[in-house]
């Protein structure tokens, strides 16, 4: 892998991350209603798997596993704006700007692993 390439992974590396950790902290600041904390939960997880799946896919040993776990980011990434689009920001203006901007970076992530994929097959 070229050094170019390789900066590259590691910068997606650290920004699902990054998108991980500050999902957290924003779960930590909604209003603690049952359907916040259930879709707050929800988000954690599958948050998490973004970043999870593409550290897993840059480790894997085959063309087709590596797929398999892009696709897999992808996916949860984009379960993440679902559940980011569930939650309730209670009308704090801060919340909810946090909540579209997070919603945007699920976005964005979902279109990148679309490019990865589209650019291995």
């Amino acid at each position: 892998m070229t050094e170019i390439q390789d900066k590259k992974q590691f910068d997606l590396e650290d920004r699902t991350l990054g998108f991980s950790k500050d999902v957290r902290l924003f779960v930590k600041k909604i209003p603690r209603t049952i359907a916040n904390i259930e879709d707050g939960k929800q988000v954690i997880r599958s948050s998490g798997s973004v970043g999870a799946n593409y550290i897993e896919a840059n480790e894997s040993l085959s063309k087709k596993d590596f797929l398999m776990r892009i696709k897999i980011s992808r996916k949860e990434a984009k379960e993440s704006r679902y559940w980011l689009t569930l939650i309730d920001s209670g009308n704090i203006i801060e919340l909810e700007k946090e909540r579209l901007r997070l919603t945007g970076e699920a976005t964005e992530l979902m279109k990148i692993f679309s490019s990865i994929m589209r650019k291995s097959c």
